[in-house]
């Protein structure tokens, strides 16, 4: 009987565990979390989590008792210290040791810390988890000021949610634009826009160098040599793959644990899934690391295939997605390297597409209150059309019709 243990208790795990069953797999799944929950969606967790509008229990993917039923063996507040691949064993902090026949990892990613003086305060949080979170919202009563570094996806969606529960919301980035990382100036300047909108005090080309106590509170001393006051500050600049576990084990690594198309590693026993993977695309044509639930999801399925004995291959169009306000953001593929950008609809509607092309071919859309243009986006970069830049802008053309 194949023995599979899934390192790991997230969003791909659950994913995958749901693969299994689904393909009537008949051994025995053992399932591995450092903390103390089953596998529990992360993307609410800035937004509808933080604001109370969904509970606990609304964010688990499954619940215990279907994890009973599947008969998964869960091993929760426990962390997997050493892989040993000739013995193909795991030793775990709580001191057992389990053996494996096929093993994936979905070890996901960390926040990269400020390495700066007094970041180690307690008022200092950063946003990975449900405790995270809970923590966040202990010091962020309303009427209280929230300091939040760093301007993308994280303390965007950290700094709409801290402002609809009457929060004062201060964000500082070190770049010229918000979003600088993953979308064009036409989007920053619009997501910027929004924010000061909704009261949100924006600086750019601003870092914190150093954190200090003042009397009875904390301030954040500025590069400029301003000082803000805070009742809490929320660090949101990137995240860093866990990959030491795989690298102890002698994986193969470089910005993730590196996978085939199959989800496996140089290891044939050993697959890696999610935001710690790096696999290959053959529609962009170099090698991903991607931080998105649908990837995970993508990847875990074929992962759970794979080790079933299908052929399985993963290639997928990247897509994301962010709410702010009333305004949500659909993004279907990469943009990285785009040369020309055309803007379908209407920005002070707060709803309209950037289409992203690289030498006339589309590569990526950024839909805003567009679900559209979103899915129609998936089958145009897959097709890889080269569409005309008049057509793309003119809302009365049917994108449709460039799929033939």
């Amino acid at each position: 009987m194949t023995s599979v243990v899934i390192v790991g208790a997230s969003h791909a795990a659950a994913e995958a565990i749901t693969t299994f069953k689904k393909k009537g797999f008949e051994g025995t799944i053992t399932l591995i979390g450092e903390e103390p929950y089953l596998p529990y969606q992360r993307p609410p967790l800035s937004k509808k989590y933080f604001n109370d509008e969904v509970s606990v229990e609304q964010l688990y993917i499954k619940s215990a008792a279907s994890y009973d039923d599947l008969g998964v063996v869960q091993r929760l507040s426990c962390r997997v210290e050493t892989i040993d691949r000739e013995n193909k064993r795991l030793s775990l902090s709580s001191g057992e040791q389990i053996e494996y026949d096929k093993l994936i990892l979905a070890t996901g990613t960390r926040a990269r810390k400020l390495p700066i003086e007094g970041a180690e305060l307690e008022q200092i949080k950063y946003l990975r988890s449900k405790d995270d979170v809970d923590e966040i919202k202990q010091l962020t009563k309303p009427g209280s000021q929230l300091l939040i570094i760093g301007a993308g996806y994280i303390g965007l969606e950290v700094a709409a949610s801290a402002v609809q529960r009457g929060v004062k919301a201060t964000v500082l980035e070190a770049m010229e634009r918000v979003l600088q990382r993953v979308t064009s100036p036409e989007v920053s300047d619009f997501y910027q826009s929004v924010h000061a909108q909704e009261g949100v005090d924006i600086h750019l080309q601003t870092t914190v160098q150093k954190f200090a106590t003042v009397g009875d509170g904390v301030v954040a001393v500025l590069s400029d040599g301003r000082e803000i006051e805070f009742d809490c500050a929320v660090v949101g600049i990137g995240v860093l793959p866990n990959v030491e576990l795989a690298e102890q084990a002698g994986l193969e690594c470089d910005n993730g644990i590196k996978v085939d198309e199959t989800c496996r590693t140089n290891d044939l026993d050993i697959y890696a899934v999610g935001d710690c993977s790096n696999h290959p695309s053959f529609i962009y044509d170099r090698r991903l690391r991607l931080e998105s639930v649908p990837n995970a999801m993508g990847q875990a399925r074929t992962a759970a295939a794979s080790i079933c004995g299908e052929e399985a291959s993963y290639n997928e169009v990247p897509w994301f997605w962010s709410d702010q306000y009333d305004v949500k953001l659909q993004t279907a593929g990469l943009s990285q390297g785009f040369d020309q950008i055309v803007v379908r609809g209407d920005r002070t509607q707060r709803k309209f597409s950037a289409f992203y092309l690289l030498a006339g071919k589309l590569i990526a859309v950024d839909a805003i209150n567009s679900p559209a243009d979103f899915m129609l986006a998936k089958k145009l970069i897959i097709a890889e059309v080269r569409p005309d830049p008049s057509q793309l802008a003119d809302t009365d053309f049917a994108l449709k019709t460039l799929l033939g």
